[in-house]
């Protein structure tokens, strides 16, 4: 009797720890974009997210190799890893924060969430399986969703119609590179080395670009881009990543319903932090968009990860 109630306390703790560990990610997940507006009130996109990538990678990277002792990458896995990189860091990334320039912190939010609907779209496309009709409609309801979000602010100059374009492309590198890192031989790389190494090449593959178009007079690294850039390095990149790994290893299928959380706390974020405007058209597109969530992520398989 006494080693039942041991276990129901266990099972309880544990749960409590798996809600407080989606509700801090889809906080910390979310708060990216609004970090990403706040950085580039100080500086050029580049300036922003660069060090970040950089200052992300440096440390996983001490953590993989110098306190795990874990293995560095060899053979094809160096490959993997720089078209991981070029996919999820250098385009996904790279055109996101040019993109938050033109559109709000809470469409970045919300943008970030159909992420699970594309990939489980392109995972059919690469696998050369048919497109289930329920995909199709979820999509095309997160896609609705966004732009009836996004309809009061091209008025009100918080979003232009390039930026949301942007947005979304950026949200199809994210997927690509998702599905790419699914169907690759890891060989039991750690995770911290994976995401080490992919964050830093990452990084340098977008240096040139930053050359390119670097003005010293558009950057002041004052205390805003410095809260931003350590904000989104520590936090996001590796605090929340990690967040949702724990998550992933519970259950994968209850995880993914943390995303749901993300852009209603995204929107919030962007209203305190940014006093952006949450209006009956925000409500309803995010209610739609979390719909459309709904309908791709209950047809998934028990073992099946966003």
């Amino acid at each position: 009797m006494a080693g039942s109630n041991h276990s129901a306390t266990t099972a309880k703790h544990i749960n409590y720890r798996l809600i407080a560990a989606g509700i801090i990610f889809a906080i910390f997940w979310s708060s990216a974009a609004a970090a990403t507006k706040i950085g580039l009130q100080s500086a050029q996109p580049f300036a922003v997210a660069i060090p970040r990538f950089f200052i992300a990678a440096f440390i996983m990277l001490f953590v993989a190799h110098v306190f795990f002792k874990k293995r560095l990458p060899a053979g094809k896995e160096w490959k993997q890893l720089g078209i991981y990189g070029l996919l999820n860091i250098s385009i996904y990334l790279g055109l996101y924060v040019i993109a938050i320039q033109y559109a709000s912190a809470g469409l970045g939010s919300l943008s970030v969430a159909i992420n699970p609907v594309l990939i489980s779209i392109m995972a059919s496309v690469w696998l050369h399986h048919p497109i289930k009709r329920i995909a199709v409609i979820s999509l095309l309801l997160c896609c609705t969703g966004i732009f009836v979000a996004a309809l009061p602010l091209f008025e009100t100059s918080y979003a232009t119609p390039g930026g949301l374009c942007l947005l979304l492309t950026s949200t199809i590198s994210y997927s690509a590179g998702a599905v790419y890192f699914s169907k690759q031989q890891w060989n039991n790389l750690h995770i911290l080395t994976i995401n080490g190494w992919q964050t830093l090449f990452g990084g340098i593959f977008l240096l040139p670009v930053l050359l390119l178009t670097y003005q010293s007079g558009k950057n002041h690294f004052d205390f805003k881009w410095a809260g931003a850039v350590l904000w989104l390095a520590v936090i996001v990149s590796i605090f929340a990543i990690q967040l949702w790994l724990y998550l992933l290893r519970h259950d994968p299928v209850k995880a993914s319903f943390w995303l749901f959380l993300c852009p209603v706390s995204g929107f919030i974020i962007a209203a305190i932090m940014l006093h952006e405007p949450i209006s009956l058209y925000t409500i309803v597109g995010v209610v739609v968009v979390i719909v459309g969530l709904y309908l791709v992520q209950r047809k998934r398989e028990p073992g099946e990860t966003s």
